[in-house]
């Protein structure tokens, strides 16, 4: 899998590691989730802002209004083409996301990675069952990766590490 990371926010220059952070992200989320890609299948992963990912949000989804992760499947793409698609990350919602919930700022954009890459494969949460089954799955790649579970009610343990 051919992977394109890009930083179109400056504030996301402070999460150090950020390229490796998403190769691991995605190749254990491949991994685990046991999808079967195109070969030589291409994903990109933007790391933005609030006001592009909300024009995006507004544009694609008709919801104005920032959200934090946006996935853009390319139709057809598991198996028949290269480009899978896009994941497009927003600086300003995940971060106060992560400070509500008393999260690593680090530990929280993996999940959007994880979370973004699962919907290009077909994983929803529109229904009670594709939620519990999509969450479960994410849970299962935080560990792996050696995360904290992202659905975890208490973010005891979270705040800690470096953004």
């Amino acid at each position: 899998m051919e992977i394109d990371v890009n930083v179109a926010a400056p504030a996301w220059e402070a999460v150090e590691g950020l390229e490796a952070l998403v190769r691991d992200c995605l190749l254990k989320s491949l991994a685990l989730s046991g999808a079967a890609l195109a070969p030589a299948c291409e994903i990109s992963v933007t790391f933005c802002d609030d006001a592009m990912i909300r024009a995006l949000n507004a544009d694609w989804r008709g919801k104005d209004q920032p959200t934090n992760v946006l996935s853009f499947p390319t139709p057809g793409a598991l198996q028949a083409k290269p480009l899978l698609g896009d994941v497009i990350v927003a600086y300003e919602t995940v971060a106060r996301e992560a400070a509500e919930q008393g999260k690593n700022l680090r530990n929280h954009a993996a999940h959007m990675v994880v979370h973004g890459f699962l919907h290009l494969i077909g994983y929803d949460h529109e229904t009670a069952a594709e939620a519990e089954g999509m969450e479960a799955l994410e849970r299962k790649i935080a560990a792996a990766l050696g995360f904290p579970d992202p659905y975890a009610d208490d973010a005891e343990g979270l705040a800690g590490g470096t953004n």
